[in-house]
């Protein structure tokens, strides 16, 4: 009788360590929110939208924690859509609940983060990620996203506007493909929900990944746009063709020089590498010039070392010609290089407006030394 009494005593105890283990846990969940975190393009173009909340009725695709989950109808003739990640991952990236895409220019976070130089800080391991978003959490209270666009040059906003869509894009809410139909077994006819097309022949887009548009790693819309953008404008090649060096930018500690030459030396032989640490650059100095422009050509935009991004661009020659540098051990610059100035050949500064048919004495050799009352103006 004693020793059943104490199992009872001992699984009573246990029964109350669960609860408030679970208790603590649940503490951890997303508090419910109002409205969702949607881009204009998710969201649809019905302003009378009406939307379904759910309470914790799903876990976020990227912490795992229970969310308050959103459904709607973006417009007639489109798909229902939901919120797939919870707000505190949203907040952390400034992307959509539903579609993952950066807020401010609609794009990938792949895109955004490469052009802008951002790194990725949220950690992958569920233990490290959990204690990432509660200590950012607080952070988040303040502030509506942790991604600073401010510290951002213009340069690298023009680049995200130009490669942004203007207006929404309505067309991404359409239904899916119907599978049945691309099989030829599809008998619903017109009362089919999904459309009726066949799939395009390029399957890369067909295998999209949440996580690997949330953390910007192989997304295949972000290669594309990437692509895309360095086919309409690459890097420009510098007129001064004595240039054989690159300028790389964004080179974080951890980054060694044996890592440059392992990246840059498959493109040709390369006459020095030059890291400054203090200043997170690197200069890649290459003996021929068809090495430098295969590098740069291949790299442009699509450098990544230890899981940094890293800008390729071309360095200056010495008279400043072209680049964003001048590259430290690109050799002399022939003198017929220099361009030269005829002091002779300039043109003569034209007089101030209302002066000019007036003489003045001290411009005349001829007046020098007369006195005011000799001189007269012509």
């Amino acid at each position: 009788m004693f020793g059943f009494c104490l199992h009872f005593f001992y699984f009573i105890l246990l029964v109350k360590q669960t609860c408030k283990t679970m208790s603590g846990a649940k503490m951890q969940w997303e508090k419910s929110a109002d409205f969702p975190i949607l881009c204009e393009t998710c969201l649809g173009d019905n302003p009378y939208v009406r939307m379904t909340k759910q309470g914790h009725g799903k876990e976020c695709k990227i912490c795992a924690r229970p969310f308050t989950v959103f459904r709607w109808c973006p417009g007639a003739g489109m798909r229902y859509k939901k919120t797939e990640i919870c707000q505190t991952c949203a907040k952390i990236k400034n992307v959509c609940q539903t579609c993952v895409l950066d807020l401010e220019y609609g794009l990938p976070v792949q895109v955004r983060d490469s052009v802008l130089e951002v790194q990725d800080a949220v950690p992958r391991s569920d233990v490290n990620r959990e204690y990432f978003i509660n200590r950012v959490e607080g952070t988040l209270g303040k502030a509506d996203t942790l991604v600073n666009y401010s510290k951002a040059e213009s340069v690298a906003k023009v680049a995200l506007k130009q490669m942004a869509r203007t207006e929404p894009y309505y067309q991404r809410n359409r239904a899916h493909i119907c599978s049945f139909y691309v099989k030829g077994e599809c008998k619903r006819g017109e009362e089919c929900p999904y459309r009726h097309e066949l799939p395009p022949a390029d399957s890369e887009l067909a295998h999209q990944n949440i996580k690997d548009r949330y953390y910007g790693t192989n997304d295949p819309v972000a290669k594309r746009i990437l692509n895309r953008t360095d086919k309409a404008s690459g890097l420009p090649k510098p007129q001064d063709v004595n240039v054989t060096s690159l300028f790389i930018t964004g080179v974080e500690a951890e980054v060694t020089e044996e890592d440059l030459r392992e990246q840059f030396s498959p493109f040709g032989e390369i006459k020095s590498v030059v890291l400054v640490v203090k200043t997170k650059t690197a200069f890649i100095n290459y003996t021929y010039r068809a090495a430098a422009e295969a590098a740069a050509a291949k790299l442009f935009n699509n450098l990544s070392i230890k899981g940094h991004v890293l800008r390729v661009q071309w360095g200056k020659s010495r008279g400043g010609v072209a680049g964003t540098s001048i590259a430290a051990g690109a050799g002399p610059v022939p003198p017929s290089a220099v361009a030269t100035i005829d002091p002779y050949a300039l043109p003569s500064i034209p007089p101030p407006p209302g002066t000019a048919g007036i003489v003045y004495a001290s411009t005349d050799p001829n007046l020098l030394g007369s006195s005011l009352k000799t001189y007269r103006a012509e």
